[in-house]
């Protein structure tokens, strides 16, 4: 028997990258899967009969209370929810306008708050469940320009601690972050670069094992995180990152 046969997994972000993947690795266990993504095309879609993906804003009260509602019907209660949906805008403090601020934290932290507000009830009523949130490796180490999404990021391992001691023992909540992983929305990025290569191979330096992640490891460790196997975890925030920010340089003592 497949490791989630008979469960209902909800992936928010579901479209392309980390959360493409994590379906994928969910429907190969067996898993009855939800996809929820702002926009999305076609092609981006995983064509499996196990698998139905909506349309919905995660930043909005009504949609996701109305899409999580649509999803239960379809599939029954919700034993896993993964919390993916997830944007980046550049700047500084100084830099960063208040309208960008509200994007990402709604985005990125009040839409995982929604969507657990919706899913729980549907866990509890199961008797048990796990809430998967994806921060980053950014909620411990940083880089220049990103204050309002490192802040983000770093506010979800609050958010998963609460949910883990405000719904034990029957459900756990989890945090996983990645460090740099090969998305589009990464090659989105670097490809603003005048030398785009340069850049990738920069990323691939940054970790110790010289490379960076694929979105089907991540997917991968979700699907670990939120199985049988990981019972007696909860509340704890992992990373998957390479080894990115380890070591800390500088010249070797002899």
């Amino acid at each position: 028997m497949k490791e989630f046969e008979g469960k209902h997994v909800l992936v928010t972000g579901a479209a392309k990258g980390i959360g493409s993947a994590t379906v994928a690795a969910f429907l190969s266990q067996g898993a009855r899967v939800s996809g929820l993504d702002i926009c999305y095309s076609d092609k981006e879609i995983i064509h499996h009969s196990n698998f139905r993906m909506y349309t919905c804003d995660v930043s909005s009260s009504s949609q996701v209370g109305d899409t999580v509602t649509r999803m239960i019907k379809a599939f029954g209660n919700i034993h896993v929810l993964v919390n993916n949906a997830g944007i980046v805008r550049y700047g500084t403090v100084t830099e960063t306008s208040e309208e960008q601020w509200d994007q990402i934290m709604n985005v990125n932290l009040k839409g995982a708050f929604l969507m657990s507000k919706a899913a729980l009830p549907s866990m509890q009523e199961s008797g048990s469940g796990v809430v998967i949130n994806v921060s980053s490796v950014q909620a411990f180490i940083t880089q220049d320009q990103v204050a309002a999404y490192t802040s983000s990021k770093t506010a979800l391992l609050g958010l998963t601690r609460s949910i883990a001691v405000d719904y034990a023992p029957n459900i756990r909540c989890v945090a996983v972050c990645p460090g740099t992983i090969d998305t589009p929305m990464l090659r989105d990025a670097i490809k603003e670069s005048p030398d785009p290569q340069a850049v990738m191979r920069e990323c691939e330096e940054m970790h110790l094992l010289k490379k960076i992640g694929s979105a089907k490891e991540v997917g991968e460790f979700i699907t670990y995180l939120s199985s049988p196997k990981a019972s007696f975890i909860t509340g704890q925030a992992f990373r998957i990152d390479g080894g990115l920010g380890v070591a800390i340089g500088g010249s070797k003592q002899k």
